[in-house]
């Protein structure tokens, strides 16, 4: 057990809503260091290995959430977010078109705001919109429940060994109340600010970065196979020279094994880029890169591959310049 966290143990049970790559690492994390973890699920098979690694499962958002001192919310995006704290179909979102298409079929279904020990703590780890933050946290406000905007960055094996990093906004006395949890579930850990927002600015910002990055590296990669070199190599060769970034070395080293299991689905970078340029737009600026990154984002969700890695982005290029595999030398002429 961590020797920070034990010190500070919830009396009551961690809730997890959303175990996926990034909330079930969360919550095993939890687990390791002797937390009692809660956790919900729509789908039933993440919440079984939840249960696998000795977390509680419960069979909705109020029930995971019923009596607990702090809730991490681990959803995709904002839709969810206002689905799971404040019920169906009355869940709050960014535009009257998407509560509409997210309500149409839904039934009245309590949220965790309702069962939540009175003030208790929201972690929100969404990447979603700096308004949406603004919004949820005032509502949660108005019940006097606390609200820290921290998205997260790393990955599930760095969420799972607690290397990964969280961008945290919130009050000061939140961050004071809450630091050692923090720390334990990340290494990089920020504190940006106490403006509710800055969190997910500063995360949308990062995101256009590694989307550019990934969009430049899946670029270089299949230019190098299109001049015939071999792409291994050349990810060494870059790997060690001033072309290298994270996200280039991580998917490009799998995508060239065919290694496309999701780690981080393209779904995820595709919004995330799309969120970071109508941010941009907002501030009245039009970033180039980041908008031909987006693009190429979208254009692999049109491709087919929103499920799969994001280092399909190698593929979607590949197919483009006609360079899926490294073109043969010419064979030596005979004498």
């Amino acid at each position: 057990m961590s020797a920070g966290l034990a010190s500070s143990l919830w009396p009551t049970p961690v809730a997890v809503i959303g175990v996926g790559n990034m909330g079930l690492a969360m919550a095993l994390r939890l687990r390791d260091a002797g937390q009692a973890v809660r956790v919900h699920d729509r789908d039933a098979s993440r919440v079984a290995l939840a249960v696998a690694g000795g977390a509680l499962a419960a069979a909705s958002p109020a029930a995971v959430a019923s009596g607990c001192t702090l809730l991490i919310v681990a959803v995709v995006d904002a839709v969810q977010t206002g689905q799971v704290l404040f019920g169906a179909p009355d869940g709050l979102t960014a535009t009257a078109a998407a509560t509409a298409a997210a309500t149409a079929t839904a039934t009245a279904t309590p949220g965790a705001i309702t069962t939540l020990a009175p003030g208790a703590t929201v972690l929100l780890c969404p990447t979603i919109g700096p308004a949406d933050v603004e919004r949820i946290s005032a509502r949660l406000a108005a019940r006097g429940l606390g609200c820290i905007d921290a998205p997260m960055s790393g990955g599930p094996v760095r969420a799972r060994d607690g290397s990964m990093s969280l961008m945290v906004a919130c009050p000061d006395a939140l961050w004071a109340q809450h630091r050692l949890v923090l720390r334990h579930l990340a290494a990089g850990l920020c504190h940006v600010g106490t403006r509710q927002g800055d969190g997910a600015r500063t995360k949308l910002v990062n995101n256009l970065l590694a989307a550019a990055n990934l969009a430049a590296a899946a670029e270089a990669i299949a230019l190098a196979q299109r001049l015939g070199l071999d792409a291994q190599q050349t990810l060494a060769v870059i790997n060690q020279s001033s072309g290298q970034s994270w996200i280039g070395t991580d998917r490009m080293a799998r995508a060239l094994t065919g290694d496309f299991a999701p780690r981080a689905h393209c779904t995820l970078l595709a919004k995330d880029s799309a969120l970071a340029m109508a941010m941009a737009a907002e501030a009245g600026v039009t970033p180039l890169l980041g908008g031909q990154a987006a693009a190429m984002f979208q254009a692999a969700l049109a491709a087919g591959y929103a499920a799969e890695d994001d280092g399909r982005l190698l593929s979607l290029v590949q197919a483009q310049w006609g360079c899926a595999a490294p073109p043969k030398p010419p064979k030596p002429a005979a004498d």
